[in-house]
């Protein structure tokens, strides 16, 4: 997939390395076809990372794409370069007026905040709400997730004993559905978060189906709306090495953390990890984009999705 995006983006020199088609904005100018549009919500601390993560998993279709990436004007990250956030983020009110085919809005470390406690919380509220009648699909990832079952359908989230991190074999409760299309009956995705939502409540909304859980890490994926609203409670963006510096980071924090679960070798955390979820994660994000995204969404974006 060509994915549009600014010619000096870092995560162009990274994706150009693995062979991925880049196509920088002054490419694009000669393309006479109309590219998805897609907003990312970048709510990481160290967005670099992330945002190159989650274009990797969007190369994998024939579909081009165009990126606008988006941060909080509410709060301002301390681990990204401000020059890097200045010359390729925008704000909401940069962006509001827009309509776009997709938004991802990801993860973010205020898990064990209460949600109205966190500083972007009304903001995000109204981004959310935003999306309902300007965005034709939206996936939210992991805390996001999380805050959009709250947000849009009162599904609380509950502290767990300890962190949920490692690697974690799903299951997939309705093949039949689009998403799942390609998959294996079983599958590996990464988790790693201080607290989860539970399935009864999830049961319980008509508005909701329950599409994938793990025996260890609890509910995996959601779905609303006919696909107008994804859910992915864990990670499957991450890269090989990412839980393993999450472990070395907060072991050097003195927090004592857990060895993430069925992901060093023999549970050994000097030993390199393996990757067992990357095709997973390449599926999942092509899944979306193919049938919630581009076999569904308006050819005139103008036209109102609800």
């Amino acid at each position: 997939m060509p994915i549009k995006i600014a010619d000096s983006l870092p995560a162009r020199a990274v994706l150009e390395s693995e062979n991925i088609f880049v196509m920088t904005e002054h490419r694009a100018l000669s393309q006479d076809i109309r590219p998805l549009k897609i907003a990312l919500l970048n709510l990481m601390p160290l967005k670099i990372v992330t945002e190159t993560q989650i274009l990797r998993c969007l190369s994998n279709t024939p579909l081009q794409i165009e990126i606008d990436l988006i941060q909080t004007s509410t709060y301002k990250s301390a681990h990204t370069p401000e020059d890097h956030l200045l010359t390729f983020y925008r704000t909401f009110d940069d962006i509001k007026d827009n309509k776009y085919d997709g938004l991802i809005i990801t993860g973010a470390p205020v898990e064990l905040m209460e949600f109205e406690d966190v500083d972007y919380w009304q903001e995000l509220c109204t981004i959310m709400d935003w999306s309902k009648t300007h965005v034709h699909s939206t996936l939210h990832i992991c805390w996001g997730a999380q805050a959009g079952l709250y947000h849009h359908y009162g599904i609380p989230k509950y502290a767990l004993d300890q962190k949920m991190s490692g690697i974690f074999k799903h299951k997939v409760l309705l093949p039949k559905e689009k998403l799942f299309r390609g998959f294996d009956d079983m599958f590996y995705a990464p988790h790693s978060r201080h607290t989860e939502v539970h399935a009864d409540d999830i049961n319980k909304n008509p508005n909701l189906k329950l599409l994938s859980v793990s025996d260890e890490a609890g509910v995996y994926i959601v779905e609303a709306k006919y696909g107008r609203q994804i859910f992915v409670l864990g990670h499957s963006e991450y890269d090989a090495n990412t839980l393993k510096a999450e472990y070395i980071r907060d072991k050097g924090r003195g927090l004592n953390p857990i060895i993430p679960r069925h992901y060093f070798p023999n549970d050994d955390p000097t030993l390199e990890p393996s990757m067992t979820w990357r095709s997973h994660g390449n599926l999942l994000y092509t899944n979306w984009l193919n049938y919630y995204v581009y076999q569904t969404t308006p050819y005139y974006l103008e036209k109102n999705f609800e």
